[in-house]
């Protein structure tokens, strides 16, 4: 399998692929908890192309993009500035998401995404993620040496989640 994870502009292809992968993830993620005609309810009247591309034509917001044999099975979005309640004042902090498709949920994309997602969060002092408590992510997650920081809710329908952190060491 021919895997890469590359930066993606908020193009036209790149949101597609964005969306495909938003779409299969908000299902999977939420079949469990939630009936899935309000999935699909969701899907339909919030993941709204437009407002993608706006969001990551922000130049403090960068979307890494994962493919498997070309077909995007993965995502980060990086979000500079974004802080959440706890981090110390005058620290630069980034918010991370950190989404692979299910099926594809193996230890070499994991790498990829993250070896990339973590190449581009070396300017900052602290990166977090608010992550689903079910997420199968969160304990890869850890293993990278992300530390809980709080327990929160996440996602369009507010289910219980883990907000970690990782400071970032600078040499």
């Amino acid at each position: 399998m021919d895997i890469i994870s590359k930066f993606t502009v908020g193009s036209e292809e790149g949101i597609s692929d964005l969306i495909t992968i938003i779409d299969s993830s908000v299902y999977s993620l939420h079949k469990d908890f939630i009936s899935e005609e309000d999935i699909k309810r969701y899907i339909s009247s919030e993941i709204d192309p437009r407002k993608m591309i706006n969001e990551l034509n922000d130049l403090s917001n960068q979307l890494i993009m994962t493919y498997a044999d070309r077909q995007p099975v993965g995502y980060s979005i990086i979000k500079s500035g974004s802080v959440y309640p706890g981090i110390a004042e005058g620290k630069r902090s980034t918010e991370i998401s950190f989404v692979i498709l299910p099926q594809f949920n193996s230890p070499e994309i994991r790498q990829s995404l993250w070896k990339k997602c973590r190449s581009a969060v070396s300017f900052t002092d602290i990166i977090w993620i608010n992550i689903l408590a079910h997420d199968p992510l969160l304990e890869f997650l850890k293993e990278c040496g992300f530390t809980s920081a709080s327990l929160a809710q996440a996602g369009p329908f507010q289910l219980p989640s883990h907000i970690l952190k990782m400071e970032i060491h600078k040499n």
